[in-house]
């Protein structure tokens, strides 16, 4: 009987990935299936946000204050950016809740929802904004195609860890504290323009950029767009170093915070 019973047994790996497998096939099938809009909406959200800041620009020439890129693609490359972390963060709002019948079962965690979603996030940004590029380079928009691909890659996928850290931390506040949520998705349009998305924190005044500088998603933005323009001046004073620092310590307070109230989260 021992001989069977260590026959069955599983690696706990080996769980977890069925565990995530499992998960993946239904949020993408709920994310990408149960609204009819979702996929235009999550094109054009982009393409309505570059339109309106292309007319903008043609009021203030803010194509006259980036050095080394075009102002469109520049601001492109931005918005995904950004997009892919702030998604990494709103999608972690409601992961715990929404999975909460789920936790009945011994194999389910609650961070387990979490990295589901950022990893669908993750992958679903990655086919929006290769689909941006072929589009540009169809309607001949070299620019929006990485001088540097790798680079560009690396710094991509750096941004989705650091949406994937905010995640893990706003999932567990969200959830013990409802108003979380709330402040939250009043904080985003501030934090669009505060990290540099749509126009460049170039020209301000010294004092203020040191405390704009103090958000890694500035530091993140730039490394992209130097991934994507060869000769972009990028703005003075971005880190690679404090970028990392920042996100690997957002990413360790995530989790610890997801293993100190995990009894808590699963009995919400």
């Amino acid at each position: 009987m021992s001989m069977i019973g260590n026959s069955v047994q599983r690696h706990p790996w080996v769980v977890t990935r069925s565990v995530w497998y499992a998960m993946f096939l239904r949020e993408a099938i709920a994310r990408t299936m149960s609204d009819r809009l979702g996929w235009f909406w999550m094109i054009a959200e982009p393409v309505f946000f570059t339109l309106i800041m292309v007319a903008i620009r043609s009021l203030i020439r803010g194509d006259a204050l980036i050095v080394g890129a075009p102002f469109i693609p520049w601001m492109v490359v931005g918005l995904m950016g950004f997009f892919l972390v702030r998604e990494g963060m709103i999608r972690g709002l409601g992961a715990i809740k929404a999975n909460q019948a789920l936790f009945a079962y011994r194999q389910v965690r609650p961070v387990d929802p979490v990295l589901v979603r950022n990893a669908l996030e993750g992958l679903l940004r990655s086919l929006i904004f290769l689909l941006f590029i072929f589009g540009g380079m169809l309607l001949k928009v070299e620019a929006l195609a990485p001088d540097d691909a790798l680079l560009a890659l690396a710094w991509w996928l750096s941004l989705w860890l650091l949406g994937l850290a905010l995640g893990l931390i706003v999932s567990v506040l969200a959830t013990l504290i409802a108003e979380v949520a709330i402040v939250l998705r009043m904080m985003i349009m501030p934090l669009l323009i505060l990290s540099g998305v749509i126009f460049p924190i170039h020209h301000m005044p010294h004092w203020m950029r040191e405390y704009l500088l103090l958000n890694p998603i500035v530091h993140g933005l730039e490394r992209l767009r130097g991934g994507f323009f060869e000769g972009y001046w990028q703005v003075p004073g971005t880190s690679a170093p404090y970028y990392w620092m920042v996100t690997l310590a957002l990413l360790s307070l995530g989790l610890m915070l997801h293993l100190r109230f995990r009894h808590r989260l699963m009995a919400q």
